[in-house]
């Protein structure tokens, strides 16, 4: 039986809803990228990343000056920053794009593509950002960049989804 107290549990439900959205619903079979959104999701839900930190700032703040404030660090530290950055528009823009500010474009739509545009070049700046020998993880970051807006098709599918499950 479910239990929202078994942690194993909700990690099963994340991931289990990951791959219907992805799978049954847009028709995308790629593992690596799915269980990327899901621990996503389960992170999120964890608070690993934390509502007052970065997470939460991204949410309300530009993210083209979080960008260029990661730039100037070193790059380890730049490509877990760009990673997080990326992370968490990726989340706001798939589950929530309701609660991304949009005061400072003349519509919705062009911050809200803004604000993914930010997301993409997060990710690709982090792939460029990791070792030679995390290949694995360089071509994941590469993919995220280029299939952002399929992970946030995804992402709603998976609020759709949740919602029909709660």
């Amino acid at each position: 039986m479910f239990s929202a107290h078994d942690p194993s549990d909700v990690d099963r439900f994340f991931r289990g809803l990951a791959e219907y959205a992805f799978h049954t619903q847009l028709g995308v079979v790629d593992p690596p990228l799915v269980d990327y959104v899901a621990v996503l999701l389960i992170r999120f839900l964890r608070h690993d990343i934390g509502g007052a930190g970065l997470a939460g700032r991204t949410a309300a703040l530009d993210v083209t000056r979080l960008l260029v404030e990661a730039e100037r660090h070193a790059p380890e530290e730049a490509c877990e920053e760009f990673r997080q950055i990326g992370d968490v528009t990726l989340f706001w823009s798939g589950l929530y794009p309701e609660a991304v500010r949009w005061d400072r474009k003349p519509t919705r739509e062009d911050w809200l593509a803004a604000y993914r545009d930010a997301g993409k070049k997060a990710y690709w700046l982090a792939s460029t950002l990791e070792p030679e020998e995390a290949a694995d993880e360089r071509l994941l970051l590469e993919r995220l960049s280029h299939e952002f807006d399929l992970c946030v098709a995804g992402l709603r599918e998976i609020r759709r989804a949740w919602g029909d499950a709660a």
